[in-house]
């Protein structure tokens, strides 16, 4: 059992205000196009409706339990402080030691951010040693006695306030011996010895305290269990993630009951959009993280439990018609993370039936489209669009265009900021 201060929260509340009303495909479009009228593409938009529902639902799927909002997945601050005020969400995951500091520091700063991976930065590692108020609202992540090196070697401990610390976790499933791996390799910290061992290097060590356990279980929140057209596929998918489910939940209660040997934590995180139930149904956990959700990008459009709603795209302009089946935007080649693949590229969504080309899918300065929706477009018409992936789509403007009743009112992203952290 955890001790008592890893105590599960109670519900949050829900609150009285009004569920968003949430528009159908031909609406949503006539209103980006209405309100984005006299802008010129390329640009992005956020429905605020469909980000507000998306929100909410995330809540409802946490089951009471926080949600910490993932900053990658959105790279606005605007954007941030609006979930942060749901009721439901708490804090922030930051995927840079910079932009932890940018977003903790001063009075108006988060005061609870929570490092989502270990840093080398040893400049932004000097800034946090030297800034007491930053150093108690933000936590870095480790997996290893070197990065607490690296710290000391930046700061020795008798010049520098303490460093909150949180041990990242393998949540991967590991099978035949360790020979077959599924899931992302993150952390080498795999069984409750090792944890354990980890946990009393960091309370060994002055200049550190140790407040948290991280877990995060790639390959059932980032892996879609509804592939379109491939059924088999989709059993395995579904087997795996269930028998993941239950290795990690058996481990990782293993994982917090031995660190809390050595340390009381105030956390324990876990899980991502696509597992939030999962996750939330292992009583370890005392908190999730999620934000690709509030996107509702299209990599999300395959998974059973959830459909978010589409909240955030992207319009291109049509610059020529090479033929009389085809037509070719400016730009397009917003191309998202991960292993290449079809499912990485942008989705034209509106007019309907645009299809990339096989030939060139979406391109730096250019990209063809052909399908039936290409008889009704003209030069200087737009395509509006959804990345394959959520934050991704902010390190291609500076301006997201929030888009409710009447016009869209334009904030800036982390680069519209001046902010490019990865």
């Amino acid at each position: 059992m955890p001790p008592p201060a890893l105590a599960r929260p109670s519900p949050s509340p829900t609150g009285a205000a009004p569920a968003p009303v949430v528009v159908p495909p031909e609406a949503l479009f006539t209103r980006l196009e209405a309100a984005t009228a006299g802008l010129d593409p390329p640009l992005a938009a956020v429905d605020l409706a469909s980000f507000d529902a998306n929100a909410l639902d995330l809540a409802r799927r946490a089951g009471g339990l926080p949600v910490r909002v993932a900053t990658k997945s959105v790279r606005c601050r605007h954007l941030l402080e609006r979930v942060l005020a749901v009721p439901g969400f708490r804090g922030v995951m930051a995927h840079s030691l910079a932009e932890a500091l940018w977003l903790a520091r001063g009075p108006g700063g988060l005061p609870d951010v929570l490092m989502g991976y270990p840093s080398a930065d040893r400049r932004s590692l000097g800034e946090l040693a030297s800034d007491e108020l930053a150093a108690s609202r933000v936590t870095i992540m480790v997996d290893s006695p070197d990065q607490l090196d690296l710290v000391d070697s930046v700061a020795p401990p008798s010049r520098r306030p303490p460093i909150r610390v949180c041990l990242d976790i393998d949540a991967s499933l590991r099978m035949a011996g360790g020979r077959v791996h599924l899931g992302v390799r993150r952390s080498p910290v795999h069984l409750a010895s090792e944890a354990e061992a980890l946990a009393r290097a960091v309370v060994g060590r002055r200049g550190f305290s140790l407040v948290g356990v991280m877990a995060y279980e790639a390959q059932i929140a980032g892996v879609a269990d509804r592939p379109p057209g491939r059924p088999l596929r989709a059993m395995a998918v579904r087997a795996m993630q269930a028998a993941s489910a239950a290795e990690l939940a058996r481990r990782r209660g293993a994982v917090v009951a031995a660190v809390s040997k050595v340390s009381p934590l105030e956390l324990v995180n876990g899980g991502g959009t696509g597992s939030l139930e999962r996750t939330a149904a292992d009583p370890a956990v005392t908190e999730l993280t999620a934000g690709s959700g509030l996107f509702g990008p299209a990599l999300f459009d395959h998974y059973r439990a959830f459909r978010p709603y589409p909240a955030a795209l992207f319009a291109l302009p049509v610059v020529r018609r090479p033929d009389q089946g085809t037509v070719t935007v400016a730009g397009g080649g917003w191309v998202a993370s991960g292993a290449a693949g079809a499912d990485r590229l942008p989705v034209p969504v509106w007019p309907e039936g645009l299809q990339l080309t096989r030939a060139e899918g979406a391109g730096e300065v250019q990209t063809p489209l052909r399908g039936t929706g290409v008889s009704s477009l003209r030069v200087g018409d737009r395509v509006w669009f959804r990345h394959a992936k959520a934050g991704e789509l902010c390190e291609h403007v500076s301006a997201l265009h929030l888009v409710g009743e009447g016009e869209a009112r334009a904030v800036p992203t982390y680069r519209g900021e001046g902010q490019a952290f990865v």
